[in-house]
């Protein structure tokens, strides 16, 4: 049998984990800058927002020239997926009072991954509440110190084309969403959904693409059949 976890274990697993995302911070803050935010607005939706897709979403949208109103949908569609996350965490994580609002702030993909993967530890302080915190808390600080750095260094970078950052938007946001293809229907409706928004990219305006894609794989979310396992 496996020993129990400690905290030490998993608050050094929480902070590498902050550590690995922090590096897409930068490319955001940096993206952010480049797509016409300034420094403080750019450090506000990592702050406020603090969803990585969501973010790369909006930045994407609107530095190709895509409205507000398709930004804001594209990062709320993406943004959507934290809803059952939460549904999930709340019986781990059993927030009282205003650490709700701080737990729903830190309800991000590896959180939940890491809050699940310890969920079954024989001591509940050493356990899934702890990991999720340990998590959420770890990626909050090194994701916004990362913004902050990106932004302020691009603020007097000039054209992003010449460092390469306007494909760090698809780079980043690639490797934000690669974790969930784990399966042959994600990989399926990822490669239908690619095919369709790379089909709309000459015929709509920008930011739609990425909403059609997204219609894509919520109407096959919708309509497949979760697998039972025994």
């Amino acid at each position: 049998m496996q020993p129990p976890t400690s905290k030490t274990a998993i608050l050094r697993d929480a902070v590498g984990i902050g550590l690995g995302v922090a590096s897409y911070g930068v490319s955001f803050g940096a993206l952010g800058v480049t797509s016409g935010l300034d420094i403080w607005q750019t450090q506000a939706l990592s702050s406020l927002m603090f969803t990585g897709a969501s973010q790369f979403a909006l930045v994407g949208v609107l530095g190709a020239g895509g409205s507000a109103l398709s930004a804001i949908a594209a990062a709320l569609l993406l943004g959507f997926r934290n809803f059952p996350y939460a549904l999930r965490m709340s019986s781990l994580v059993r927030p009282v009072g205003a650490s709700k609002l701080i737990a729903a702030q830190l309800t991000i993909d590896e959180s939940t991954a890491m809050g699940l993967a310890h969920e079954k530890g024989p001591d509940e302080a050493v356990g899934g509440r702890y990991a999720f915190w340990a998590t959420g808390i770890s990626v909050f600080v090194f994701w916004n110190a990362a913004t902050l750095i990106g932004a302020v260094a691009a603020s007097g970078a000039g054209d992003p084309k010449v460092f390469g950052l306007d494909a760090a938007i698809a780079a980043g946001f690639v490797a934000l969403v690669w974790p969930q293809f784990q399966g042959p229907l994600e990989r399926r409706t990822a490669a239908l959904a690619f095919l369709v928004g790379l089909a709309a990219i000459s015929f709509v305006r920008p930011g739609l693409p990425i909403l059609l894609a997204g219609a894509v794989a919520l109407v096959i979310g919708l309509t497949s059949k979760p697998s039972v396992t025994s």
